[in-house]
């Protein structure tokens, strides 16, 4: 029987653990408290609106990557928007995950609450159900929420603890009308406004829509956290609709909080691993704030975990 691994996370590191182990015949069972796969890889849709309001675009460097994402371009899975090199999914960036994670066995909606050993291995303790015979756990969630689980099971890796993250505030507004802003993006340095993307310039998006997503600037977001989404929007929508040249009042507007949206200080390591407990945690927050940062983690996570079984005496 395949050995079998539990992964906490189905974003971008948990997905690219899950199918490099499923490739060497592992059977992955994937959790994740949303209901979506892709983690700030998301997409929100809003009636006949569609906005990519978390990760807003991905670049492809390293070998391993380029060739996974050539694979999704020929697959219709991602496109280049204004520049070959600036990716996004099609018809959302969601799109990528939910390629990786075909034929992968996955629990949406329930959060993972705690860890517990018996003889037969890892249990995943999640709400009132209760997930048995895990050989391996992969931990594929922010830091800090990393940590606390991990706990659980009566584990830790201290190295998490120097994860660094900025929180970002998002908006998602629609018009009925062309604005005169120009070009696809704008990115700023100053001003509580960081990024500005006509969402609905991305190939693969509803035709006839005007949409745009604006992330508050890091200051900005950290100030104002724990505001609602309306006191959000009322405090950030006007500086957004300048710099948009908003033609009208929009037809839909909602703000969004990313707690963990941008690694402001990475760890330097590929993952985290205790071989002889058969745990480890992974994520973007290893190697640094990038989609491609987060794919690299996920993979160097199931290496670690196919060597272990391969060479069980050095654990």
């Amino acid at each position: 029987m395949a050995k079998r691994v539990a992964i906490i996370g189905a974003g971008m590191a948990g997905l690219a653990a899950a199918r490099l182990l499923r490739e060497a015949g592992a059977g992955c069972t994937i959790f994740d408290k949303s209901r979506g796969l892709g983690g700030r890889m998301a997409t929100r849709r809003a009636g006949d609106f569609s906005f990519d309001h978390g990760s807003q675009y991905f670049t492809a460097r390293g070998p391993r990557f380029r060739a996974v994402v050539d694979d999704w371009k020929a697959a219709g899975h991602a496109t280049s928007w204004y520049d070959h090199e600036v990716i996004v999914g099609a018809p959302g960036m969601t799109a990528p995950a939910r390629a990786m994670a075909a034929g992968l066995n996955t629990v949406m909606g329930l959060e993972v609450k705690s860890l517990s050993r018996d003889t037969q291995g890892w249990c995943i303790h999640a709400g009132e159900e209760v997930f048995e015979g895990f050989a391996a756990v992969v931990v594929a969630i922010p830091a800090l929420q990393a940590t606390s689980l991990i706990k659980t099971g009566g584990l830790s890796f201290p190295e998490l603890a120097s994860a660094r993250y900025a929180p970002c505030l998002a908006l998602m507004l629609a018009f009925d009308a062309k604005a005169a802003f120009q070009g696809e993006s704008m990115r700023r340095e100053k001003g509580p406004i960081a990024w500005i993307a006509r969402n609905s310039s991305k190939p693969g998006r509803p035709v006839g829509q005007e949409t745009f997503v604006v992330h508050a600037s890091p200051d900005w977001s950290r100030a104002y956290l724990d505001e609602t989404p309306e006191a959000v929007l009322e405090k950030l929508a006007p500086f957004a609709f300048e710099l948009i040249s908003a033609p009208s009042t929009p037809i839909f507007a909602t703000a969004h909080r990313w707690r963990y949206a941008l690694v402001e200080q990475a760890l330097a390591v590929p993952c985290l691993w205790d071989g002889k407990a058969g745990v480890g945690a992974c994520g973007d927050y290893c190697l640094g704030p990038r989609v491609e940062a987060a794919f690299d983690s996920g993979e160097a996570m199931a290496r670690a975990i196919l060597d272990t079984w391969s060479h069980p005496n050095s654990a």
